[in-house]
């Protein structure tokens, strides 16, 4: 017997192999199935899909054995990754000096074999798609050709693994990294609050008592103060309500758009803005606190940039089989064409004053994108300069 000997790339393949992370794994029944096949096609007792490990020849599915791994000084894949030849073929192993005393011959009788190397597209052998039989004989055209087909498959199983395994390795590291900006901008945001209210308690203070006693220049200038730090006290604001969104996905309750919109008018009280519903829906098992908030944001957002004298919100919703549907449209200024691709991006705005004469931060409709994608859905825009916008958006049932 002699002992296959390790290919010259095989630091590299042992690499290449272990990045697929299906060593020790589980029988599935996609291999399961190719075995099967193989068998049939092949007329052999046993199939086999094989990983060759540093010392083991690891069985990744198995028909006609028990065990699942054997030494790998003993396999007959050993020998196959290292040929040229499209399948590696052993007619009568008890003939082969390759084999003669082989445990697997001796023990098992395995006389016929058959294996087409697993190669990747870096030509890396993985492995073998590999066929056994009791007595000595060999494969027609046909059978080579299904086998060799059938190998294929297998490979490309392997890649769709390892594809699944680098998309969930970088949701997973994307996700950290969000994670790790959103906790840094919480503490950004909450520890600028507490100097941001003295700086607005001194300014407010400073007006208060020496405005009288200075020249325009001074009440200017306090004037301009006390803009800046509302302007920064409504980022810090947009910014803790945007990650703080997550939080209102989690109770669950059925309800009707009449009462979600009818506690959102609650909000809306003082600003002297006339909402209406126009068609009721009912919505079942839904977190009512987000659908509200994203509808509060969008009202808000209708009311502030609104030369109208008496702003309006008209909302509506419909039922499809997969999504509940809600629109909001309101009377205002309207959002350029230009704009509209940016509008839900953070802290990006039209460029213009609100009504109050205040620029937005840029928060509000992006913690509305955020939270509608987190209810499965997505939101739409139609936008008309001068007289208004129109937003939809979805929740996924």
């Amino acid at each position: 017997m002699k002992k296959p000997v390790p290919p010259i790339n095989e630091q590299e393949r042992l690499k290449a192999l272990r990045s697929y992370e299906l060593l020790d794994t589980l029988p599935e029944e996609a291999y399961d199935t190719i075995t099967k096949l193989a068998s049939y096609i092949c007329d052999t007792p046993i199939s086999l899909v094989t990983l060759l490990d540093a010392d083991r020849n690891f069985l990744k599915s198995r028909l006609g054995i028990e065990f699942s791994e054997s030494p790998r000084d003993i396999s007959f894949c050993g020998h196959a990754i290292l040929t040229e030849n499209p399948i590696f073929i052993v007619e009568d192993a008890r003939v082969d000096e390759r084999f003669q005393d082989n445990p697997l011959v001796k023990d098992f009788k395995a006389i016929f074999y058959a294996g087409v190397p697993l190669k990747t597209q870096d030509g890396y052998a993985l492995g073998t798609l590999c066929v056994y039989d009791h007595k000595p004989r060999t494969l027609d055209e046909k059978q080579q050709e299904a086998l060799l087909g059938l190998a294929k498959q297998v490979i490309l199983l392997f890649e769709a693994r390892k594809k699944n395994i680098e998309l969930q390795k970088s949701q997973q590291e994307t996700t950290a990294r969000n994670n790790r900006l959103e906790d840094f901008a919480r503490l950004i945001a909450h520890d600028l609050k507490s100097p941001l209210s003295s700086i607005e308690g001194l300014v407010n203070l400073l007006t208060e008592d020496y405005a009288e006693d200075n020249d325009e220049d001074f009440t200017v200038f306090m004037e301009h103060l006390s803009t800046s730090t509302k302007s920064m006290r409504s980022y810090i604001d947009g910014l803790l309500e945007y990650y703080r969104a997550d939080n209102l996905l989690v109770t669950k309750e059925d309800a009707t758009l009449d009462t979600i919109v009818s506690e959102v008018k609650n909000l809306h009280k003082s600003s002297d803005v006339t909402i209406t519903l126009n068609k009721n829906i009912d919505l079942k098992a839904v977190p009512v606190v987000a659908i509200e908030q994203v509808i509060s944001n969008l009202i808000d957002n209708g009311v502030k940039y609104n030369t109208s004298e008496h702003p309006e919100i008209t909302l509506g919703g419909t039922i499809t089989k997969d999504f509940y549907s809600i629109s909001v449209a309101d009377n205002g200024v309207g959002i350029p064409e230009d704009k509209q691709a940016h509008i839900f991006e953070p802290f990006k705005t039209m460029g213009t004053n609100d009504r109050n004469g205040n620029k937005g931060t840029g928060m509000g409709l992006a913690t509305v994108k955020k939270l509608v994608e987190a209810l499965g859905g997505t939101i739409t825009l139609d936008s008309t300069v001068g007289k208004g916008s129109i937003f939809t958006f979805t929740i996924r049932r």
